[in-house]
């Protein structure tokens, strides 16, 4: 009996220490699933920091690959390439309002204008591009966007938008200069209804480049088309 009770008094004193022993394990782990959500999470920043730099330099390089193939399509050699001259000619009557323009050689714009107070639509013509391209096939992509400008019985036109989409295809010869005018005009007379009427052509000169330097008239030019 004395026996009993000692054994028991020794395991009461007993009790604190092992409840004072076992705390910090309890704390170790209670902590544990909290630092482990704190590496995940350094990890996915870690992650994500490596996919934003791999993204980086991939936008890098596919732009330096458009430039290489923007100064290979529009550079050209300049003692063995050609010549291009766009301009822009507005030949559009008073009822459309040239509001905007955008051209594009080769899958490469080279020109993008919005009208400012005039600034567009009040000059007749104007200078698009004027460089040297590589001997062989080109093409030219246009948008030109007309707002209609009604009074009297075509006030009904004041607001509307007519965009104009064309294209062209021209071979540059090496040693020459293609000069293309690209007119914006009306079709089609009186006749056709003003929703018809936008229209785009192309006035060519092809003129060595010899002669443009000499300062050669227009009458020089070979193979005039229209």
């Amino acid at each position: 009996m004395r026996e009993a009770r000692t054994a028991a008094l020794l395991l009461c004193a007993a009790l604190p220490a092992l409840a004072a022993a076992q705390a910090p394990a309890g704390d170790a782990a209670g902590a544990s699933p909290a630092a482990g959500a704190e590496e995940q999470n350094e990890l996915k920043v870690r992650s994500l920091e490596e996919r934003v730099s791999d993204l980086k330099e991939k936008i890098f390089r596919t732009k330096a690959r458009l430039m290489n193939l923007q100064e290979m399509v529009i550079g050209g050699d300049i003692t063995t390439g050609s010549k291009a001259v766009l301009v822009h000619r507005n030949e559009m009557g008073s009822s459309f309002y040239l509001e905007s323009v955008a051209y594009v050689l080769d899958g490469a714009p080279v020109y993008t204008k919005t009208d400012v107070d005039g600034d567009l639509e009040k000059r007749e013509e104007f200078e698009i591009f004027n460089g040297r391209v590589v001997p062989g096939n080109h093409q030219i992509a246009v948008q030109l966007v007309y707002r209609g400008h009604g009074y009297g019985l075509f006030s009904y036109l004041e607001g509307y938008k007519f965009r104009v989409q064309s294209s062209y295809a021209f071979n540059a010869e090496a040693g020459k200069v293609n000069t293309i005018r690209v007119v914006g005009f009306e079709r089609g007379g009186i006749t056709a209804e003003l929703k018809d009427r936008p229209a785009v052509r192309y006035d060519v000169e092809v003129e060595r480049e010899e002669a443009t330097r000499r300062g050669a008239t227009p009458a020089a030019a070979e193979g005039a088309v229209r």
